[in-house]
């Protein structure tokens, strides 16, 4: 039987950090005046007293350990928590969301989706802009990262709990799981200052510069405003989104090893230069595409190419312009590369590049073999041995995906929405892209319209591919509560 002390006074810890974020966006909002700063108090009063209670409620002496299989359920415990506290503000702000909606928007935000609710965005005040900016920051890394914080204080190493979050396995690059967390929050919180400093420098004001930093370090893809980056008609700016959009879709791991002294990590990478190497082929064909079928020009065509590709490659989910209105092949290119993903160990979602590697690897050894049967092949990936047990692990995952969003997308359209709109949706919620296909949550659409049976269902597929599905469905085997 599972010992759910460790697991709630761990979640209650998160919920107290929370807590604490809420007054950040108070103090905006008390800064400009607006009086929606009483909505952060009280939430963050409401988060604390939650919070506070379970970690008196599951206080003890005894030493705090936490069991691989109670990692898994401390992960997914986690996320719903932090979700569920993440909606209050959204519940109790001026434009008083249902629940459905506040909590889409708060899911949404914590899993670097990128979908929205809100409209007139541009009118609203600055706290609450500020609130979903600082919940994809904040999930960028994954809340589960913020228990690796913690639990050193508590006498116990978090690594395992970095693993049932993200298919990263590299995490033994450094020792210990504080000092890996310190090189990550680091190297994060860098990376968003250097963001802020080229946004505000090209013209963004520094509230505007803060929160697209914030959300394009994260890969998340909130805007201050409805037009997202179209806002600004800036190239410049459409060129530095695409800089750090790719920075944030790249594997943390060998950000480490590069601050430590390996000055060729990023080039060194298998997984990067395939990352890289993808976008620029993918971003030079559709570029051509414009020039000859929309009658771009050259310069115009490759920012517009380039900033959508990686927006969307990376699950950003940035619009500058309405590339539906591009014709079907663009809109088609947008679809297949929904399901591509970032690097693993990175904040992007998706299947993730190094899935599709090891894909090819095995179909190809497959293809060989069909024509040679007696053919033996060591495959390798980055100088490490493909054992059938990887190939089969990546074959599962992408399995599942598949017939997660296949399953997703029936559901949408049973529930009434019409076909693209359904398959989008499943996709991007799936993949924690944002916006979708068509007139309703195409890129110049939003959620708000959906039936809330939709929002719940979408909630929670942005849960499952955030937690890379495996997280989630092995609490619902029996044989997981038997051990």
């Amino acid at each position: 039987m599972i010992d759910f002390r460790p697991i709630l006074h761990i979640c209650g810890l998160l919920m107290c950090v929370m807590a604490a974020a809420m007054a950040l966006p108070a103090l905006a909002d008390l800064t400009a005046g607006n009086a929606d700063w009483v909505v952060f108090v009280g939430s963050g009063a409401v988060t604390a007293f939650l919070g506070g209670s379970l970690v008196l409620a599951t206080r003890s002496d005894a030493p705090v350990e936490i069991t691989r299989r109670q990692a898994f359920a401390l992960t997914a415990s986690a996320w719903a928590a932090i979700s569920i506290v993440g909606a209050i503000p959204f519940l109790s702000y001026g434009r008083h969301l249902g629940i459905a909606d506040a909590l889409f928007e708060s899911v949404s935000g914590l899993t670097t989706t990128g979908a929205t609710v809100l409209y007139d965005l541009d009118l609203h005040p600055p706290g609450i802009l500020l609130w979903r900016s600082l919940l994809q920051w904040m999930g960028g890394v994954g809340i589960i990262v913020m228990a690796i914080v913690l639990l050193p204080f508590l006498g116990v190493g978090g690594m395992q709990l970095f693993e049932t979050e993200s298919s990263e396995r590299s995490t033994r690059i450094v020792p210990r799981a504080r000092q890996f967390v310190t090189y990550i929050g680091g190297i994060y919180s860098a990376l968003t200052f250097a963001c802020f400093l080229l946004y505000w420098s090209l013209g963004m004001s520094p509230f505007d510069a803060w929160n697209h930093a914030m959300t394009t370090i994260s890969t998340g893809g909130y805007s201050t405003h409805d037009a997202s980056f179209a806002h600004f008609d800036n190239p410049g700016l459409q060129w530095a989104g695409v800089l750090f959009m790719a920075a944030g879709g790249i594997p943390f791991v060998v950000y480490i090893r590069f601050v430590r002294g390996r000055t060729h990590a990023l080039v060194d990478d298998v997984q990067v230069r395939a990352f890289v190497g993808f976008l620029v082929a993918v971003s030079l064909l559709l570029a051509f595409y414009l020039m000859l079928g929309r009658n771009m020009g050259v310069g115009e065509s490759l920012r517009m190419a380039a900033f959508h590709v990686v927006s969307i490659v990376t699950t950003t989910g940035y619009a500058s312009s309405d590339y539906t209105l591009w014709g079907t092949a663009a809109i088609g290119l947008f679809f297949a590369l929904t399901f591509i993903g970032g690097c693993t160990g990175s904040t992007a979602g998706g299947i993730k590049i190094y899935r599709h590697q090891i894909l090819w690897i095995a179909v190809r050894a497959y293809m060989r073999r069909l024509t040679q049967p007696h053919r033996v092949d060591v495959l390798s990936y980055g100088g490490l041995a493909v054992t059938r047990d990887i190939q089969a692990s990546v074959l599962a995952f992408i399995a599942v995906y598949v017939g997660a969003f296949s399953v997703t997308a029936v559901l949408l359209a049973v529930i009434g929405l019409d076909f693209t709109t359904a398959l989008s949706a499943s996709a991007t919620a799936f993949a924690n892209v944002g916006p979708g296909l068509g007139d309703i949550i195409g890129p110049a659409g939003n959620y708000s319209s959906l039936p809330d049976a939709a929002k719940w269902v979408l909630a929670a597929a942005m849960l499952m591919g955030r937690l890379e599905l495996f997280t989630l469905l092995l609490l619902l085997d029996p044989d997981y509560w038997r051990g």
